[in-house]
């Protein structure tokens, strides 16, 4: 699985953290939630942002492409 790229966040004065996706606002982030990202976001700041973001592969992509419904008709 290839790693997340994109992703952008800025913290906004009244402490709300905008996480952007090639630059359309994905999520604001508020209160507990938002200093919990900041905290998270130095390990590996794509990878939280898509996490934080729901904007990730499960694992489960590969699996649609064989099933009866979506192979050719």
């Amino acid at each position: 699985m290839p790693a997340p790229s994109g992703f952008v966040f800025s913290q906004r004065a009244d402490d709300t953290v905008v996480i952007s996706h090639h630059g359309r606002v994905v999520t604001k982030l508020r209160g507990q939630r938002a200093a919990q990202s900041l905290e998270e976001v130095d390990a590996d700041p794509q990878l939280v942002m898509a996490r934080w973001t729901g904007n990730y592969k499960h694992g489960n992509e590969h699996l649609a492409r064989s099933h009866p419904r979506n192979r050719g008709r």
